[in-house]
């Protein structure tokens, strides 16, 4: 089955939700990026999720500076400094995407509602976009050439949706999501 990059985009969010934890009625909760998600409530959702972060270092006794900012309504915080850091990122973000789901977690107990919180720890997601960035434009420069469809090693979400923005740039090529995670891959095909 193939899906666009909007598709991706509704798969981001919502794996997201089901990560965000269910309400008792099996539903997902509301989010609070959408239709509530207020200025106040996002920056309360950052403090919320530094106060997390800042106790977890303490406890692993790392350094680190943490920055909150509102994006894309959302909270977004960044942890930098500390050469331990890139420990928490771990291998291809992995720790890092569970460090994001168990500060999301904090942030709904102390809200009440489910967050959409960013994170990114020592610059790893800011790196990764933009390497992405560059291979999907590289991708849809190679099937320009050829002629022939480019398929990409399996990715997140998160990862699928960069890929999506980038080669939607680039004019005689369009990409399509296809199989189920984990294994989902975008693939970038010439336009005819």
């Amino acid at each position: 089955m193939a899906k666009t990059a909007q598709a991706d985009q509704a798969d981001q969010d919502q794996t997201e939700q089901v990560a965000g934890g269910e309400a008792a009625g099996g539903e997902a909760t509301a989010s609070s990026g959408s239709g509530s998600g207020s200025q106040e409530l996002l920056i309360k959702e950052g403090d919320v999720a530094a106060d997390y972060l800042e106790r977890l270092l303490d406890v692993l006794d790392y350094d680190g500076d943490l920055d909150i900012d509102v994006e894309a309504g959302r909270a977004v915080v960044s942890v930098d400094g500390g050469e331990d850091l890139a420990r928490l990122v771990g291998d291809r973000g992995a720790g890092l995407e569970a460090l994001q789901e168990l500060t999301r977690l904090a942030v709904q107990q102390a809200t009440g509602t489910r967050s959409r919180l960013m994170l990114d720890v020592a610059g790893w997601r800011v790196a990764r976009r933009a390497e992405l960035a560059e291979l999907g434009k590289q991708t849809a420069q190679d099937v320009l050439n050829t002629g022939e469809p480019v398929r990409l090693r399996p990715m997140t979400p998160f990862e699928r949706k960069v890929v999506h923005d980038a080669v939607a740039g680039i004019r005689g090529v369009f990409s399509e999501s296809e199989g189920e995670d984990p294994r989902r891959r975008v693939v970038v095909f010439p336009r005819t």
